[in-house]
């Protein structure tokens, strides 16, 4: 079957959502369609890993309700093949999609242990993932939590929270290491373990069996975990294989222009596969968060549709951990020069990561409302130091 669109979005995420919306809002009468892999139409993300857990929406509250913009939603399809020359492509189907201009909005996939672990090891990434692991995720099941980064920490803390009995599982030293001032970090450490949460620092899972009703992992250090059911959080990879195979620049994700153009005039990229130019750090980037996905989605469908103008966003990202949580914006390195801004050590505050006296990065710990500050400030030529620093961005009230 043949399905003709003016306007067609590859992929069924945020970015997706995003594009399709603004696509309408611009030219009402467009022609969109949406072809995504998974079964759901696009849902929020953030809530896989923070709101759900808590009972503080349900799934049906995530759905997006991208139909009700008037696109078509062809779901559970992957796009095999793109040609570029003949405007269209083709599903796993056997359906075909002609297209006049197209976004790219693939995702990316989460990273997987090295070896195969059955259904009750969950590389956690969608919603699908989100009800595998909710199977098990039970008030007094023992549940492993392998990798102590974004995802890993939200996730621990949410089924710990829950009742379960967590092992959290990384190879770093601390929670947040390479992100985190070292003091920060081993506080967090201390935090997580006070809550119940079996923080385990530097060592990986190498292999696993199964149990009756549970999974044995085998850990580096020789020890064995038996656990109900082990959750993954091991980072991601954009989905570069079909803008590779249908000869897109590729550089770390779908290399994209000012307009978020990839290197043909008709395909535009965004979300977590596409690699930007930002203006205020003077870098490329390719970021992994809700406000990259929304926020490039809707320039890239306005300017899909005829909308012009350069994406100059400096995106943000916020967490839940327990009753902590914060909002960051820029790069958050260590290997930066750290000035650390406390109002109440390791609770309340602001860190600046610095280079050459310029802000690269700004975490807001339990510090609100300051995010349209914090990217001003890395917009800025600087110098800064500690004592310009300090006190710079207090919490509103």
């Amino acid at each position: 079957m043949e399905h003709v669109h003016d306007y067609l979005i590859i992929g069924g995420g945020m970015a997706a959502d995003a594009a399709a919306k603004a696509i309408r809002e611009v030219d009402p009468a467009a022609n969109v369609g949406l072809v995504g892999a998974e079964a759901q139409p696009p849902y929020k993300r953030p809530p896989l890993s923070k709101a759900l857990w808590k009972g503080d929406k349900s799934v049906a509250d995530i759905d997006l309700a991208t139909a009700a913009s008037g696109a078509v939603l062809h779901m559970g399809r992957r796009i095999e093949l793109l040609d570029r020359v003949a405007r269209t492509a083709r599903d796993d189907h056997g359906d075909s999609y002609r297209y006049r201009r197209l976004l790219l909005a693939t995702g990316a996939t989460p990273r997987r242990l090295p070896f195969e672990g059955g259904e009750r090891i969950i590389h956690f990434r969608t919603l699908d993932d989100y009800q595998a692991l909710r199977r098990y995720a039970k008030p007094g099941a023992f549940i492993a939590v392998i990798g102590g980064g974004f995802i890993g920490c939200e996730l621990a803390a949410s089924l710990c929270a829950l009742g379960c009995k967590v092992s959290l599982l990384f190879p770093g030293g601390t929670i947040g290491a390479g992100r985190y001032p070292e003091g920060l970090a081993r506080y967090l450490d201390a935090y997580y373990r006070d809550r119940g949460v079996d923080v385990r620092s530097g060592v990986r899972v190498e292999g696993s069996n199964p149990t009756d009703g549970g999974v044995e992992l085998t850990l580096s250090d020789g020890s064995l975990l038996r656990v109900e059911a082990a959750v993954a959080g091991l980072g991601v990879t954009p989905n570069t294989a079909l803008a590779e195979q249908a000869g897109l620049a590729i550089d770390n994700g779908i290399v994209v222009d000012a307009q978020l153009r990839s290197s043909d005039a008709d395909i535009w990229a965004a979300g977590d596969v596409a690699n930007f130019h930002n203006p205020a750090l003077g870098r490329r980037l390719r970021v992994e968060h809700e406000d990259a996905a929304v926020s490039m989605g809707r320039h890239a469908g306005r300017a899909m549709a005829g909308v012009a103008g350069e994406y100059t966003v400096l995106p943000f990202f916020y967490s839940d951990l327990f009753d902590l949580g914060y909002e960051a914006v820029g790069l958050l390195d260590t290997r930066l020069e750290v000035v650390e801004d406390w109002r109440e050590p390791n609770r309340e505050g602001v860190v600046y990561y610095l280079d050459g006296g310029r802000v690269r990065g700004v975490l807001l710990w339990n510090t609100w409302d300051q995010v349209g500050a914090a990217r001003e400030l890395v917009a800025q030529a600087g110098p800064f130091d500690a004592a310009t620093l300090h006190g710079r961005l207090p919490q509103k009230t």
